[in-house]
């Protein structure tokens, strides 16, 4: 007999060679109808798996995310399965499922395709999972997989294969199709009821722009029809909210290929937005008490060789700018943060006058490559809303907790209302991929656990996912489209400080280490714009759009009250624009809908006479006449409900 462990502490005893299924169909048939995939100490198995050794069991269904992991690998799987009957000859790679979907990487050699082909793979697709097959794992001798695949002719799963260790290699079966695989399946093919194909695109193999260029295909499945119906009218309404989309109608930024890929832009529009952000976050800062400084472009090597910068991203970093002195190297800057540990070492401080707190909107440079870059969410250059506090170890506590206060109050003035927090500590089992000592590490990931605890977060601790240097706080944000994105990120750190040799003299006369912690309430002025774009469509809050209202005047005789009009929304601090083309009212105001701008103003004969303007909101409501002292008060309402006081 073997002991079972639930996630609710129970244990159940089961005959050895029970299986995650069977133990499913112990706890209810309801369970054992929906259970799709599992997780046995630790590791991903079949519901078919015996268990033969006591450990602990977890079940996954669709509406976990391991559920969906699974049946997304599995779908990849018929669909290599419908391409290989369809293309005979091509050489698959590798399928995995992704935070959407899945794809498969396949080398199609003399066939091509393209999206008009979509159809006839999915149709084949549905058919094979009509067909209800189990998947079947069998453990292969490395010798007869690589006598598998070479009669084959892939060479690149004899790669995959000749880096792996005999006893560790396994092929899943399911109707005429096997495939190199480790597991994690769902039981049969027959849970897949639809399929949709969603883009090709190319790949290199194993991402290195030296090996062969594969086709990549990319697409999703569901165990209902309604629900891919539903994602993909997602897709259409994520498509109009595309923030290069709405960008480019809204004239906020561009790109050019003789300026660069991924160095963006900023129109006149999108300068004004971003001038508007950064002084929202300059007036809380200084209110926290942040005190602005500024940094050059550009350091010189050895900067980023002490913080260990380079030895992290030196590749992807820009390469290094060779100066007329011999052996001198700058390069383009990747952080702000080693700058800032320079300017605290500027001049000696007590324990009394810290903590200090200095803010920069500094811009940073990394050699993305071309493949990954995507309008302003991944880019080459990039400003953020850095600061770095450096605090005495008393004093950690409660300056951490006093950033996540100010993180708060960014995002519930920008809508974002909707976030989980996410504690990103090491992955213990990968020690080099950090840099400082245990004991500090030990301090940092408790300190982060202990100020989210306090605030009230509701948190989740992430291994693996910390920065080289030290953990940290995520903001997970939810957005309009049900879309998560990280937003906002507070770190301890206590190596930095030691690396660049920081000190504070303590009450007791002696020289101390500082603790120094990073955050970015935005994280970037680019990323954070797109994000924020594409979660309003465009319909940016009151306070921050660029142009508040357009007044329309009726006619040209109306044009000097529209302009009398504009001067005292101005002198209200309200902007405003007037549209005098010789065109009809209601074409303005379709493109004014069109450019998003929250109020339309119109002015004709019976406006002037009373001193009054005709309002109607973005969407078509009409607010009817009112004076223009009336607008203001519902302007000033509307800002004051968003835009709360830090």
């Amino acid at each position: 007999m073997i002991n079972i462990t639930l996630p609710d502490g129970s244990v159940k005893t089961f005959n050895e060679g029970v299986t995650p299924m069977d133990v499913a169909r112990d706890i209810s048939e309801g369970l054992a109808r929906n259970v799709i995939s599992a997780k046995f100490n630790d590791q991903i198995v079949e519901t078919v798996t015996p268990l033969n050794q006591d450990g602990s069991l977890t079940l996954y269904t669709w509406r976990d995310d391991l559920g969906k992991k699974a049946f997304w690998h599995s779908s990849s799987h018929v669909v290599a399965q419908a391409i290989e009957e369809l293309y005979p000859g091509v050489k698959l790679t590798i399928g995995p499922a992704i935070e959407n979907g899945f794809y498969y990487d396949i080398d199609f050699g003399e066939h091509s395709i393209s999206e008009k082909d979509f159809p006839m793979i999915e149709k084949r697709a549905i058919e094979i999972a009509r067909g209800k097959h189990p998947y079947k794992m069998r453990e292969v001798s490395k010798e007869d997989a690589l006598n598998y695949y070479k009669k084959q002719d892939n060479e690149y799963k004899v790669e995959l294969i000749s880096n792996l260790e005999d006893g560790t290699i396994t092929f899943c079966d399911h109707d005429s199709f096997t495939d190199l695989c480790r597991g994690g399946h769902i039981p049969n093919t027959g849970y897949i009821k639809a399929l949709k194909l969603l883009s090709v695109a190319g790949a290199y193999w194993r991402g290195d722009e030296k090996n062969p260029q594969l086709t990549r295909v990319y697409g999703i499945s569901f165990p209902k029809q309604k629900e891919l119906t539903e994602y993909l009218e997602l897709l259409e309404e994520a498509k109009k909210r595309d923030h290069r989309k709405l960008g480019r109608e809204l004239e906020l930024f561009t790109f050019s290929q003789k300026v660069g890929q991924g160095l963006p832009l900023w129109l006149p529009k999108g300068a004004a937005l971003r001038e508007r952000l950064e002084q929202f976050l300059k007036k809380a800062q200084k209110k926290a008490g942040y005190e602005m400084v500024i940094s050059p472009h550009i350091g010189q090597k050895e900067l980023y060789v002490t913080s260990g910068h380079y030895a992290k991203y030196g590749e992807d970093s820009f390469q290094p700018i060779h100066t007329p002195k011999e052996d001198e190297e700058f390069l383009l800057k990747p952080m702000n943060c080693p700058h800032h540990c320079e300017i605290y070492n500027a001049k000696p401080f007590s324990y009394r006058e810290l903590p200090k707190r200095y803010a920069e909107f500094g811009t940073v440079y990394r050699y993305e490559q071309s493949g990954e870059l995507h309008g302003l969410t991944r880019v080459r250059g990039f400003t953020q809303d850095d600061a770095h506090i450096f605090c005495t170890q008393e004093q950690l506590d409660q300056e951490f907790k006093n950033v996540i206060d100010l993180s708060l109050y960014v995002l519930g003035s920008l809508g974002f209302d909707n976030f989980t927090a996410q504690v990103s500590v090491r992955d213990l089992d990968k020690p080099e991929k950090y840099i400082g000592s245990v004991d500090n590490w030990e301090k940092a990931e408790q300190a982060i656990i202990n100020a989210a605890e306090e605030k009230g977060l509701d948190f989740k601790v992430e291994a693996g996912e910390a920065a080289f240097y030290g953990p940290k706080l995520d903001f997970m944000v939810k957005d309009a489209l049900g879309r998560n994105w990280q937003l906002g990120t507070i770190q301890v750190d206590y190596n930095l400080p030691e690396r660049f040799e920081l000190t504070y003299k303590g009450s007791d006369n002696e020289l101390h280490r500082p603790v120094m912690i990073h955050r970015a309430p935005f994280g970037s002025m680019e990323r954070f714009i797109a994000l924020l774009l594409e979660h309003t469509g465009g319909n940016f809050p009151l306070w921050l759009t660029p142009d508040q209202a357009i007044i329309l005047p009726v006619s040209e005789k109306h044009e000097k009250y529209a302009e009398k009009v504009s001067k005292s929304l101005e002198n209200n601090e309200i902007r405003a624009l007037i549209d005098a083309r010789n065109e009809t009212v209601g074409k303005k105001i379709r493109e004014a809908e069109m450019n998003k701008i929250p109020f339309m103003l119109i002015v004709g004969e019976s406006e002037e006479e009373k001193g009054t303007i005709s309002v109607r909101r973005h969407g078509g409501e009409d607010l009817g006449s009112i004076s223009i002292d009336e607008f203001t008060d519902l302007v000033e309402t509307e800002i004051n409900s968003t835009l709360k006081t830090f």
